[in-house]
């Protein structure tokens, strides 16, 4: 049995050009945060996963709950 996702966009800015990105994170860990920045910059299990540039990170949000 595999935990449930959710799949969150990720917005950058590079030298004024914007791109974005999706991750998927476990649906679980939301409950665990008050803010999505705070579990995208402290979450143990996130972080092991990808590396989060603040500096050109704009905006995050959750996209759906698969």
């Amino acid at each position: 049995m595999s935990a449930r996702s959710v799949t969150v966009r990720l917005l950058f800015a590079d030298e004024g050009a914007f791109h974005h990105e999706e991750i998927a994170i476990p649906a679980a860990l939301l409950d665990q945060h008050e803010r999505l920045i705070d579990l995208l910059r402290e979450e143990p299990e996130v972080l092991k996963r990808i590396h989060l540039d603040l500096d050109r990170l704009c905006s995050a949000q959750v996209v759906d709950g698969n």
